[in-house]
This record gives structure tokens, C-alpha cells and sequence, in this order.
């Protein structure tokens, strides 16, 4: 995992797993008051984690934008170069995938997480 977070470029998986970090605590933070039956208005808290899916959004995002300055690197220095090995060629692109894959991740997390949450709240609720 560690060799992966380090491929993918240090910048944008650390912002990545800034922006995962990020959304977990907002989910505790808005979730933890009414796990404690504290008095809460249902409505706002259910407002407040709607905001675990614009966190996701942008770490899909972020990722998309890691892979297309990846790619444009890439081909810059396969311009530079001239006749490239399309095995070299091929390690490149997933190389530059490593940042999409974890923001579409994180997405796929944020949503679970909105669902699960919303599910709890709902049933706190009745």
C-alpha cells in the first residue's frame, strides 16, 4: 500500500487521504449527538451529512485530476523521447490510474457512509 501511495505522487494522495480523514470526522462529529440521544433536530443532522457526499465528490475529483496531470506528464515525456515501448508506455497509464482508483474509492466509502448513517438517523427518528 505504501508503494502505491508513493507512485500515485505523494501531493495528491496525501491530499486524497486528507480528504477521507476529513469526511470520517465530519461523520463522527454529526453522528456522535444523535448516537447519544442527545436532543438533536433530526432535519438538521440529516442536512449536515448530506455534506459526506460533497466531501466524496471531491475526492473523485481530486483523484481525476491526479491521473490527468499524471497522463499529461507522461505524454509530455514520451514527446520529448520519440518512440516509446508500449510496455513502458502501458506502466505508465497505470501508474497514472493509482489516483483515480482511490478517489473513486473514497466516493464509493462516502456513499456507504451517507446511506449508513441516514438509515441510523431515520430510525432515531421513529
Amino acid at each position: 500500500m505504501k508503494d502505491l501511495f508513493y507512485m500515485g505522487g505523494p501531493a495528491f494522495m496525501g491530499v486524497l487521504t486528507l480528504v477521507l480523514i476529513s469526511m470520517f470526522a465530519w461523520a463522527v462529529y454529526h453522528i456522535l449527538p444523535v448516537l447519544s440521544n442527545k436532543k438533536v433536530e433530526i432535519s438538521t443532522k440529516r442536512k449536515k451529512l448530506k455534506h459526506i457526499k460533497t466531501i466524496g465528490t471531491f475526492g473523485l475529483v481530486t483523484g481525476i485530476l491526479g491521473q490527468l496531470i499524471g497522463l499529461y506528464a507522461a505524454f509530455e515525456a514520451i514527446e520529448r523521447l520519440g518512440n516509446v515501448a508500449p510496455g513502458m508506455l502501458a506502466g505508465g497509464l497505470k501508474v497514472s490510474m493509482i489516483t483515480t482508483i482511490y478517489g473513486v474509492l473514497i466516493f464509493l466509502i462516502s456513499l456507504l457512509l451517507w446511506w449508513l448513517l441516514d438509515f441510523i438517523i431515520s430510525k432515531k427518528a421513529k
